[in-house]
């Protein structure tokens, strides 16, 4: 079983990092294998919408996107850890997670989902609804904590003085876990839910 993280911030060590550092002790706890992939500080553009991914299977920009693709296929749960700027996650992070979500069509279904949202304030609650909405599109369960998935923090290694955060991120850790565990032992004996083909409608018909 294996989480993949992504660093949604431009700094290698920063805030974002300790977090996902702090769920990454309870998933080794767990015997849930880790990797963190950093994006936050990569030069990554957004979706033009061209529609090559549909013919090819993958992206047009051959970027990281592509190189994640085959990992996040794989893993079974993923956590996308982001600063608040503008009461958004990085922009960088939204041009990878739309491009890494629309380019693949393999199906993510039961794949668990998990935010990490690090503000030194406010945006914390936006910013969480904006990522979830990657994964509640995609058939993905979202974990849950005691709280929002949040950690406060500006200067780096200030999170480490935010002590309900940092037992939320360990909560967070141990909430996907189970769900994780959950999930393959259902999938084991009932498997996926049934599938029905998809009708999209627009609006204006």
């Amino acid at each position: 079983m294996k989480v993949l993280l992504v660093n949604g911030s431009p700094h290698v060590k920063g805030n974002t990092r300790i977090a996902l550092d702090e769920m990454i002790k309870i998933f080794n706890e767990e015997n849930i294998e880790t990797e963190i992939i950093h994006i936050g500080n990569k030069n990554i553009r957004g979706c033009i919408a061209c529609m090559t991914c549909k013919k090819s299977g993958k992206c047009i920009f051959d970027d990281e996107v592509n190189e994640m693709a085959k990992k996040f296929e794989e893993c079974d749960g993923f956590v996308v850890g982001t600063p608040v700027y503008y009461g958004s996650a990085n922009s960088t992070l939204i041009s990878f997670l739309t491009r890494l979500f629309y380019s693949t069509t393999y199906d993510k279904t039961m794949k668990v989902g998990a935010s990490a949202v690090i503000a030194r304030r406010g945006g914390i609650s936006a910013t969480y609804d904006e990522i979830n909405k990657f994964f509640a599109i995609s058939g993905m369960p979202i974990a849950s904590t005691q709280y929002w998935n949040a950690i406060h923090g500006r200067e780096q290694g200030e999170v480490l003085q935010d002590e309900e955060g940092l037992q939320t991120m360990r909560v967070l850790a141990r909430n996907m876990s189970f769900l994780m565990k959950c999930i393959a032992d259902g999938k084991e004996k009932y498997g996926l839910p049934q599938k029905e083909e998809f009708h999209r409608t627009n609006f204006i018909r």
